[in-house]
């Protein structure tokens, strides 16, 4: 059975386990990349188009630009384990038997759900502390918490979308 991100034009990179689609469209996590990688965008050309005609720059387009890139690779992340395209090598165990696929497969999601919960705990402590502390960013001299928030909700939003996919592999037919 073909995976079901696959289409006749685009094969999934991802094992063929059989489970269904997310109910949670990744579509959404693809209009919030597109709306940032707008921004970014909008931000770099104002930029250069400031500094073609005034020959300055606005300093602070870098640090709202890193922000903003920062985000956007989570949010990645959490489409590509939504869809089944995240980062593995699966030379090895396209070989092996489906249930032991399977298994992997579940010990690959394990570690990632506690490596992104990881990363939403500490990520929170960490805005919390720049909140409490009044940590401002280096550049502009904004409160630091605004940029370090994004860590661990974004975190948070691929560890809802690793268990989904989780649920979604352990729901599907076996064999």
């Amino acid at each position: 059975a073909p995976a079901m991100t696959e289409t006749p034009d685009r094969p999934s990179p991802g094992l063929s386990l059989g489970e269904k689609p997310p109910r949670v469209p990744a579509a959404i996590e693809g209009a919030l990349a597109a709306a940032l990688m707008a921004a970014l965008a909008a931000i770099t050309f104002g930029n250069v188009l400031v500094r073609y005609l005034t020959n300055r720059s606005f300093a602070f387009t870098e640090e709202y630009s890193v922000a903003l890139m920062v985000v956007l690779t989570l949010v990645g992340a959490a489409s590509a384990f939504a869809t089944d395209r995240h980062i593995r090598m699966t030379f090895f165990v396209e070989k092996l038997s489906r249930p032991l696929q399977r298994r992997i497969e579940f010990l690959v999601l394990g570690l990632s759900l506690l490596l992104f919960a990881l990363v939403t705990w500490y990520g929170a402590r960490l805005a919390w502390d720049e909140y409490r502390f009044e940590v401002l960013s280096p550049g502009l001299g904004v409160p630091q918490w605004i940029y370090t928030i994004a860590l661990p909700a974004c975190a948070a939003l691929i560890c809802l979308r690793i268990i989904g996919r989780t649920l979604r592999v352990a729901r599907a037919p076996r064999g």
